[in-house]
């Protein structure tokens, strides 16, 4: 390849237009997630499910996702980036279509856990714009690109109640289905090839995991640290719903769909954090991070009652903690990729298993806490899980990311 062509080959990496696109489809991705969370109430009446298995349309994507980060995600650092991403968004499109069509409660559940595992091609994308990115800006990228994910995670919501509202709750799925595939044809023909120079079987790739998390004290650290406030993040939405339609204020559901847009503003806080990263700032960054996710599950205590201010409370709770949760992912994912190239996607990989674990806790405990003991027993448990962080932040060395 002459020099001209390697000059038109970095531009063509390193542009504003390929970071977009990596932010639009992390978007898009991550939200496949999230569509049937408000969806739980009309899928399990049509497809006549009983509340109890219910759940399990959310627990089993949930699951399948966790397992695709342990055994997908780590083969970019051996794979074609491009192909392995263009090959799950296939997948992600067939499983989602079928999703919309099937009658039988028992496929639709599998088809929840393999949307679930196809899902995780955001998070090849993510490591792959850490490759792409030169090192003086590769958090600002990664920050980009993180805020185009956290997006889709809070838009998905309110999206697909409104969908399911006019069209029904298959339309959701035959939609995603179709910008899935239009995404994947064209990420095919934008993004820029990428092929590690690792060989290494696919066995030994998994086998090295364990080993990584263990000789890898700044990967362990910064996922507990996001494990805490992911979990936080996770209770709050998981029990507000259920504190906004409740005899408190008398939400219904649009309106709830309506407050779920407000928290779409923290996503902005991503491509700040990644600048301060960039800056050498990790560290004092990430006790802001964390203190914002304290403070904001604990701002709703000074008004429980159904008055403007405590709804006001709530609006700015839900604003900053998301800044909070946003931010501290785009700090953690900065240094864990300064840790190497060759190793990215697998720690990709247990960071975000690690911290998507601590997410499912969170919100279990938050539904457990809010049946027994109500809004304030779950803001409670809210601001433990943090709390317990910038403990364990304090411990931090100036040396360490």
């Amino acid at each position: 390849m002459s020099a001209i062509e390697n000059h038109q080959a970095a531009e063509k990496t390193f542009s504003p237009g390929i970071i977009f696109i990596l932010a639009a489809a992390c978007g898009l991705i991550a939200a496949n997630l999230y569509y049937a969370q408000p969806l739980i109430g009309p899928i399990s009446e049509d497809l006549g499910l009983s509340s109890g298995a219910a759940g399990l349309i959310v627990t089993l994507s949930q699951i399948g996702y966790g397992l695709g980060l342990l055994f997908l995600v780590p083969l970019g650092d051996i794979l074609e980036n491009r192909k392995l991403v263009v090959t799950l968004l296939v997948l992600a499109a067939i499983v989602l279509a079928i999703g919309g069509v099937v009658h039988q409660s028992a496929l639709f559940l599998g088809v929840s856990m393999l949307i679930g595992v196809s899902s995780v091609a955001a998070q090849v994308l993510v490591p792959y714009a850490a490759h792409l990115s030169p090192e003086a800006t590769r958090g600002r990228n990664v920050g980009n690109v993180m805020s185009g994910l956290l997006l889709g995670i809070m838009l998905a919501r309110p999206v697909s109640s409104m969908v399911a509202e006019y069209m029904g709750w298959r339309a959701v799925y035959y939609l995603s289905a179709a910008a899935i595939l239009v995404l994947a044809l064209v990420l095919a023909r934008a993004l820029p090839s990428r092929k590690p120079t690792a060989a290494v079987r696919y066995s030994a790739l998994i086998g090295s995991m364990m080993q990584l998390l263990k000789t890898t004290p700044i990967l362990r650290r910064r996922a507990l640290y996001h494990a805490s406030v992911f979990g936080t993040f996770s209770l709050f939405w998981t029990t507000v719903p259920l504190y906004l339609t409740g005899p408190t204020f008398r939400f219904s559901q649009q309106e709830v769909a309506l407050f779920a847009l407000v928290g779409v503003s923290g996503a902005l806080a991503a491509p700040v954090a990644g600048r301060l990263a960039d800056r050498g700032w990790i560290r004092p960054a990430t006790g802001i991070a964390l203190a914002l996710v304290l403070l904001s599950i604990a701002a709703p205590l000074l008004d429980q009652g159904g008055s403007t201010f405590a709804l006001i409370l709530l609006v700015v709770a839900a604003v900053v903690l998301d800044m909070g949760v946003s931010a501290n992912l785009v700090l953690s994912q900065r240094a864990i990729f300064s840790l190497g190239d060759e190793v990215r996607s697998r720690l990709n990989g247990l960071f975000m298993a690690i911290f998507f674990a601590g997410g499912a806790l969170g919100s279990a405990l938050g539904g457990w806490a809010y049946a027994a003991g109500g809004w304030k027993a779950a803001l409670a448990i809210g601001i433990a899980l943090p709390a317990l962080a910038l403990v364990y932040y304090a411990t931090e060395r100036k040396r360490q990311a």
